[in-house]
């Protein structure tokens, strides 16, 4: 009896191991590629950071208020919005819903576009936003300047961004990977002739930078319409423009969710920007923040696999496999970004917002604010109630995680994929009423 339950047990063992084998191959075939992609493409902004360095120190503080603040205001909203194609189309994917997936992509591209042009003025009018703010003329003349060098990178976020979420939760996102890959090494390539040969000081270093960075949206479109999707792009469809409103909903909180989380250290530096020594200040800040956000760009990685793997398990109906592939990821990983994507994954994206709000701008902020000026620590105390924000982050999403009814995420996303599936019949009456329609 004893030798049977202990081969019993042995059996069961080897069974979570396998099945822990299987999910950890799962999992890092969508993370390594979105490591590879978010690494080099983040890689991008901090190689002309140090191009620009060497342009002078002005410059320099000039370009860090610019990627810290000004980027990161943009790409929070329109990597945010971003996720709601994450969840869409991952959760189709697992339901074989397939030719829904490009009519999401569709419909996220044209949503995210218009919130770029919608952000234009931000970088049209930088200098001018960063004097009332009350920055050094100096500084806030540079950035401005600088800014009008990074207006093609709002459309670019919206492009690759979408494009890669579309991908990744069809496990196709390797192609990313080494196309953005490609692009960083060709960056460090353009930017050493354009600035370091030719001398074309911060227009050469911003040139090289959208060169590179579009050639990753080119190679995103060849590979969509070449053929290498053909069950999920169907081309073209003007079905991507009914029934919006649900779409631009989810993409509007989780552009808050993602976007409140990055402009948490946008603020500590543009706070930085008021300390004596202000060009010293944030010019250190922002030189700490890119270290710590390429390493989080691994964890990104994770953040990517664990909302492709819930999203795929939620729209399958497999709430067990859902919770096993949450459980996998955060043992592996132990990071602050898993969280999230499990949000992402299961569509509970304002949830988060409310999170971020408390522990980043009612905690985390405020304390750094005193230690910063009050405790006069400067940077030092910034730092630290950055550090806070983050723990509580993590300590709230974490127990509301382990909390989660997985049965009940899985009748949501079942409920939202019916209520937004339209059949290729419907999808071609759609195409026809809108057609009626235009042509009045």
């Amino acid at each position: 009896m004893e030798e049977r339950l202990l081969g019993s047990e042995e059996k069961d063992s080897n069974d979570l191991k396998g099945r822990i084998l299987v999910e950890n191959k799962k999992i890092w075939k969508v993370g390594f590629p979105a490591m590879l992609a978010r690494v080099t493409q983040f890689g991008m902004f901090v190689v002309t950071q140090a191009f620009i360095g060497h342009v002078g120190e002005l410059q320099l503080a000039g370009y860090a208020l610019i990627q810290i603040i000004t980027i990161r205001f943009a790409n929070g909203i329109l990597l945010g919005m971003s996720s709601a194609t994450e969840t869409l189309c991952g959760q189709a994917f697992g339901a074989r819903q397939y030719h829904m997936m490009g009519i999401y992509l569709q419909r996220s591209c044209i949503i995210n576009l218009i919130t770029a042009t919608i952000l234009l003025p931000v970088f049209i009018f930088s200098g001018k936003i960063f004097r009332l703010l009350g920055e050094e003329e100096e500084i806030s003349k540079t950035a401005g300047y600088i800014s009008l060098w990074f207006i093609p990178i709002p459309y670019f976020f919206s492009l690759a961004i979408t494009i890669q979420q579309y991908l990744q939760t069809q496990l196709k996102n390797m192609i990313v990977g080494w196309l953005s890959a490609y692009s960083f090494v060709l960056h460090v390539l353009l930017s050493w002739i354009f600035v370091s040969r030719l001398n074309w000081g911060i227009p050469g270093a911003m040139s090289a930078m959208n060169i590179s960075s579009w050639l990753v949206v080119i190679g995103e479109l060849v590979y969509v319409f070449g053929g290498w999707c053909p069950d999920t792009w169907r081309g073209f469809t003007l079905a991507a423009f009914t029934n919006p409103i649900p779409v631009i909903k989810l993409s509007i909180s989780s552009g808050v969710m993602l976007c409140l989380e990055l402009w948490y250290n946008a603020a500590l530096v543009l706070f930085a920007g008021y300390m004596k020594n202000a060009t010293t200040q944030v010019s250190a800040l922002s030189i700490c923040l890119n270290i710590t956000a390429w390493e989080f760009m691994l964890c990104f990685g994770f953040l990517t696999s664990s909302s492709v793997r819930v999203s795929n398990e939620l729209g399958r109906g497999d709430a067990k496999a859902a919770k096993f592939s949450v459980k996998v990821i955060f043992f592996t990983s132990l990071f602050q970004s898993v969280l999230t994507g499990v949000a992402v994954g299961a569509g509970r994206q304002s949830m988060v917002a409310y999170i971020n709000i408390s522990s980043y701008y009612i905690f985390g902020v405020p304390v750094g604010l005193i230690l910063g000026y009050v405790a006069h620590l400067e940077t030092k105390g910034i730092w630290i109630g950055m550090i806070i924000g983050v723990v509580m982050q993590v300590t709230v999403l974490g127990y509301i995680t382990s909390r989660t009814n997985w049965d009940e995420q899985v009748t949501k996303a079942s409920e939202r994929l019916d209520n937004w599936f339209l059949r290729p019949s419907e999808e071609s009456s759609a195409e026809n009423a809108i057609e009626e329609r235009l042509n009045g």
